[in-house]
């Protein structure tokens, strides 16, 4: 497919980890991203309040961008929310989730360790990824939304707090002899990825979802027909106009957007497009 357009919906910036995977992986690809900061975080959200929330905003984004594919670029959400989004479009929806089944085959000690949100630590759909994919190895699960808010004040230029990283990975004290890969669950914190590692062991190596999901979303191009010549959009939404959304702004220029715009508001146009970071 020529100049093929993504819908990539995350709660904050944490899905731009995904979307730096697909620049790589598909030149020419175009996105539209929408940081739904009106209900950040997702982890924290209810499940019954963020399907409803999804299944009503996802019509408009999809009128707003036509969008070739969708990415739902939060673990928490991807776990509770695929189906019933697959039952009201045809546009193909792509899901980030804990990347285990990578992670268990890597571990050499069989003990692997999942950081992600609280939400996404207590779904079902985690657990069965782990039974089905890492039953022969120990899993230690952590659960942390303060890392969520840290990659956001990375983000925006403010230095990371040392202390929060440490107490987030506080539980996995114990089991650091013994646990050789940590898996990312969450898709804000590759941009944690050094702070976290500077308080591990080298031994622990870090995976995350970014490069599987480039991966399938490239598999699923190869096999939808050629369209015609499309007009690049690359545009990032905000659901609601905040002083902490602006913050991010000088950011979010570094990923190739040509403007940002808030919902039925208004919009911030960039001088040039930087290029994709």
């Amino acid at each position: 497919m020529l100049n093929p357009n993504f819908l990539i919906i995350d709660s904050g910036i944490g899905g731009l980890s995904i979307l730096q995977e697909i620049q790589h992986q598909i030149p020419g690809a175009s996105a539209c991203y929408v940081a739904d900061n009106a209900a950040f975080p997702y982890g924290t959200q209810e499940e019954s309040n963020l399907v409803a929330r999804l299944l009503t905003l996802m019509p408009l984004l999809q009128r707003i961008t036509q969008p070739d594919i969708i990415i739902i670029a939060c673990n928490t959400a991807s776990t509770i929310v695929l189906d019933p989004l697959r039952a009201q479009t045809r546009t193909p929806i792509i899901g980030v989730v804990p990347a285990i089944k990578p992670a268990a085959q890597l571990s050499r000690n069989q003990h692997i360790a999942l950081l992600a949100t609280p939400g996404t630590i207590q779904r079902q759909y985690t657990q069965r990824l782990i039974q089905d994919f890492a039953s022969d190895c120990t899993v230690i699960k952590v659960g942390s939304s303060e890392l969520v808010e840290e990659a956001e004040r990375k983000f925006r230029g403010l230095p990371v707090r040392p202390e929060y990283i440490r107490n987030a990975l506080a539980p996995l004290a114990a089991h650091l002899t013994q646990i050789d890969v940590l898996v990312l669950g969450c898709t804000h914190f590759p941009f944690l990825k050094e702070d976290i590692s500077a308080q591990l062991p080298s031994t622990v190596k870090m995976i995350d979802s970014g490069n599987a999901i480039a991966r399938r979303a490239a598999q699923l191009l190869e096999e939808m027909p050629l369209s015609s010549q499309k007009t690049a959009q690359n545009l990032f939404f905000f659901t609601e106009d905040t002083p902490g959304s602006h913050i991010l702004v000088p950011g979010i220029s570094h990923f190739g957007f040509d403007k940002v715009q808030f919902i039925g508001q208004n919009t911030i146009e960039f001088p040039q497009n930087p290029g994709a970071s």
